[in-house]
């Protein structure tokens, strides 16, 4: 089988100017993401899809193969969906068929070869058409999380069927990390979403689920990396 893993990075963030290419402990944000690929035993191409010339060099330079993205499909707008099944055509157009597409989005520098291989591993014995990852959540909609009622207050955004007092009584949830996604080419050109499926999960350890959207979840990132190098 052949698996390919797609870093999607625009050119434009608005929460962090240039996040992509912004220096982390030492190397850029994208840098990340194309080494954990390369060192995943069952990676076979990483590919860049990106409208940045600079970003697109950044990629080369850390062995990855760069697909350049139309900019109608890097505005903060365009759903990211159609930016992966432009790259799956490219692909398919320039390297023919393959069978796992694997998603590690820039932002999650702290993912793990194991969490890479776990996803592939699900899709490859098809446990679901699509693998994300989850870590659990801080917040619990059905204990600690309000919404704005009519009559001007707040109540529950879940109401359970029973009284909850105590977080640990409360159903639990969890996030959606952009650690990884993994799903199949022939998922993405027939579906328009993720959950238009059957969805299975790697979870994955708070410790490498940060999500850089904004500068603190980047000097958090900075901190943890420097930590682990002691």
């Amino acid at each position: 089988m052949k698996n390919y893993a797609f870093i999607f990075a625009r050119g434009g963030s608005k929460g962090l100017p240039r996040k992509n290419i912004k220096m982390l402990a030492g190397k850029p944000l994208i840098a990340y993401s194309i080494e954990v690929a390369r060192r995943c035993g069952l990676v076979d191409t990483v590919f860049v899809s990106t409208d940045d010339s600079e970003i697109a060099e950044v990629a080369v330079e850390y062995g990855a193969v760069v697909i350049k993205r139309p900019a109608d499909l890097a505005t903060d707008t365009s759903p990211e969906w159609l930016s992966w099944r432009h790259a799956v055509n490219w692909v398919l157009e320039n390297y023919g068929p393959f069978d796992v597409f694997v998603s590690l989005p820039p932002t999650s520098p702290l993912r793990d070869v194991s969490d890479v291989t776990a996803a592939i591993e699900k899709i490859q014995r098809k446990v679901g058409d699509v693998c994300l990852s989850i870590t659990p959540a801080s917040r619990n909609p059905y204990f600690n999380m309000v919404k704005m009622a009519d009559n001007g207050r707040v109540e529950l955004v879940n109401k359970p069927d029973e009284k909850v007092e105590r977080r640990q009584d409360a159903p639990q949830v969890f996030d959606i990390t952009t650690v990884v996604y993994a799903t199949t080419t022939d998922f993405i050109l027939n579906h328009d979403s993720l959950f238009s499926g059957s969805v299975t999960y790697v979870d994955v350890p708070k410790s490498r689920a940060v999500d850089i959207d904004d500068i603190y979840d980047f000097k958090l990132a900075e901190a943890i990396i420097r930590e682990n190098l002691q």
